[in-house]
């Protein structure tokens, strides 16, 4: 486990709607705006190479920067260089976090002051699901890869441990970003699992008005 104090106090942050990060999770990026290629090489200067992802919570005719209070920060593990000066790169997940403050400076990107408490479980070996009825959320994803004509690897799925099943899922279905923010926020795997299917069921429903499509 890595110890608290080994996590930097200010962090870089990237704000992106839609986008989710999960501890032990791995999320590719696209990186060609100036600020976020300085912000990765400012972050690729430091030993813990720490980009904090967070999801934009603008507050209509207050503060249209305003950012959500939890994020999480992931490690660049892995970069490429395209032939005009872009980047692909990959954050591993490290562990969520709460912002205290913004900090001010002269970085064109933006950086917070951040706490890591509270999240220590994050930093732990892989969390497992013990209530996990895989069976039945597997039918339930069956039906919903059905309705939204996706395709999937069905051995890859009913092979993955519980931890990767469900935060694969949960960073890379199309739901709303404030019901990425709650896939995030979920205290434990099992409540991110329950969150999962909930917003599943709710899709295949349609939604408010919907059509009934659970049969």
């Amino acid at each position: 486990m890595e110890r608290l104090p080994d996590l930097p106090k200010v962090i870089p942050v990237f704000p992106l709607t839609g986008a989710l990060l999960l501890p032990r999770a791995r999320l590719p990026l696209h990186l060609f705006e100036p600020r976020y290629l300085a912000m990765l090489d400012d972050s690729l200067k430091t030993d813990a190479r720490m980009i904090g992802m967070v999801q934009p919570n603008p507050v209509p005719g207050r503060d249209k920067k305003a950012l959500h209070t939890i994020g999480c920060a992931g490690r660049v593990t892995q970069l490429s260089e395209t032939e005009d000066g872009r980047y692909m790169i990959t954050l591993t997940g490290i562990s969520r976090f709460r912002i205290e403050r913004e900090v001010e400076g002269f970085t064109p990107y933006r950086r917070c002051e951040v706490r890591w408490d509270g999240f220590e479980a994050d930093r732990g070996g892989p969390e497992n699901d013990n209530d996990f009825p895989r069976d039945r959320f597997l039918q339930l994803l069956d039906r919903y890869f059905s309705w939204r004509n996706l395709s999937a690897d069905w051995s890859t799925l009913k092979e993955a441990d519980d931890e990767l099943l469900i935060n694969s899922l949960s960073m890379l279905l199309d739901f709303d970003p404030e019901d990425k923010q709650a896939l995030l926020e979920a205290p434990s795997l099992g409540t991110r699992r329950e969150t999962l299917v909930t917003l599943i069921e709710y899709a295949l429903r349609g939604g408010p008005g919907g059509e009934e499509m659970m049969q």
